[in-house]
């Protein structure tokens, strides 16, 4: 049986959280919304959003799972981290990209290329950017994978990246790496051209791209992990914080030394904030909008009004 997935993306989003996880859900196979989340009044000077409005929806695409958030118009997603879908037929294909780029932009046109028959990658109308690949699901073992892409003054630094996050999560590999060999591109000899490796047994892709791309790591795409205790939340804050921008620290988020946006949160919290009392829901949200790194015993308290 497989174990729950621990690192979740997490989209952000202006206001179309629930519009984006609907279409999604209705597009891939075995999709499902899991949970939905509001806004209370508490903590509206940091949220800024009215009160009832939708805050988060869970998600999950053909068993993957994904947190949306409407967080306001501060930060726009981009291609830095993308998602790679395994398709099994032409047919799935087609049908996928005919759907995602309704009113979305082209990265790389759906065509024959050395390492699929079939490949093609989207930008959507809501911002996230999809590799649709024909190829076999037992070569992954995922339907969909997250794809870091290293550019502009992270470029060249995927292998890095790849060897730190494999050495901070337990049951971590590195499962292959295809570099440039300095002919085919401007990116450097050695570099990493495709890299796949599991963190925590589950898959995710990495690839540095010289290229003059508009963009970089931001807060529009985080990688939430769900931490079971203190002591979880302590090892991860701690780890993945070192070298990283400690004024990017607030309300479980922080920035890693690649830019990389991860938020280290309780498993707790997201049963918390769905409690049918809209006292406790208040309480939690008010409390946990002030922390920088999650305190649990604090969160608990509050949550139990003691």
């Amino acid at each position: 049986m497989k174990s729950r997935q621990k690192i979740i993306p997490h989209l952000w989003f202006d206001f179309q959280a629930n519009e984006a996880s609907e279409f999604y859900t209705k597009l891939f196979p075995d999709s499902k919304i899991d949970a939905i989340t509001r806004y209370p009044a508490e903590g509206q000077k940091v949220h800024g959003q009215p009160e009832g409005t939708v805050m988060t929806v869970n998600f999950d695409l053909s068993g993957y799972r994904f947190i949306a958030l409407n967080g306001g118009p501060h930060f726009r997603i981009n291609p830095s981290i993308s998602f790679f879908v395994v398709c099994e037929t032409i047919e799935e294909i087609d049908d996928l990209w005919k759907n995602l780029s309704k009113n979305g932009r082209v990265l790389m046109p759906i065509n024959q290329y050395p390492w699929s028959e079939k490949y093609g990658w989207i930008q959507d109308q809501f911002g996230v950017s999809w590799q649709l690949s024909l190829g076999k699901h037992k070569d992954v073992n995922q339907k969909i994978t997250p794809c870091l892409m290293f550019t502009g003054n992270q470029c060249g630094r995927a292998e890095e990246a790849l060897n730190i996050y494999t050495n901070i999560f337990e049951n971590s590999s590195v499962d292959g790496i295809s570099r440039y060999d300095g002919t085919e591109s401007q990116d450097k000899k050695g570099t990493i051209k495709h890299g796949q490796f599991s963190l925590g047994g589950e898959k995710m892709m990495v690839m540095d791209s010289a290229m003059d791309h508009p963009f970089n790591f931001n807060e529009g795409i985080s990688l939430l992990i769900e931490c079971n205790n203190q002591e979880e939340i302590d090892f991860f804050w701690d780890k993945l914080s070192e070298g990283g921008d400690p004024n990017a620290q607030q309300c479980g988020w922080l920035k890693d030394k690649f830019g990389v946006s991860w938020q280290v949160c309780p498993s707790e919290l997201h049963i918390m904030l769905l409690d049918k009392d809209p006292e406790k829901v208040a309480r939690v949200t008010n409390a946990f909008l002030q922390m920088k790194k999650f305190d649990l015993k604090v969160i608990q308290k509050i949550y139990n009004n003691e």
